[in-house]
């Protein structure tokens, strides 16, 4: 069941992202780099390692407004499509990992504004 939750926010962040050409990051590749980070969102257990790889190699492909903008609105999507998630671990993540993200994850985020 889960998987298949997985595949809708694939799908549906697919269709946010494909107006927006220029981005680099796509919502394939915040799910795979995020994709370490759910058992731990869930509240199960320590941080693992993978999953600050993840968000490393994810903030330093988000180079541009274009992909932090696509990154920010994906990540909105995944935390509607995934059950269990503890929002406010979400939002901590990026520091948890050392990593300076220009926006809060949040769903009350305005991605627009994302610079």
């Amino acid at each position: 069941m889960a998987a298949l939750k997985l595949v809708c926010a694939l799908v549906a962040c697919m269709l946010v992202v494909a107006p927006m050409a220029q981005a680099a990051v796509t919502c394939g590749t915040v799910t795979s780099s995020v994709a370490p980070c759910i058992g731990y969102l869930r509240g199960s257990g320590a941080l693992p390692p993978a999953c600050c790889s993840g968000i490393k190699s994810l903030n330093a492909a988000a180079s541009t407004t274009a992909d932090r903008q696509t990154a920010c609105r994906c990540l909105q999507n995944a935390s509607k499509q995934i059950s269990g998630i503890n929002l406010n671990l979400a939002a901590g993540l990026p520091g948890k990992c050392g990593v300076n993200v220009p926006y809060k994850i949040s769903p009350s985020t305005d991605c627009s504004k994302v610079r």
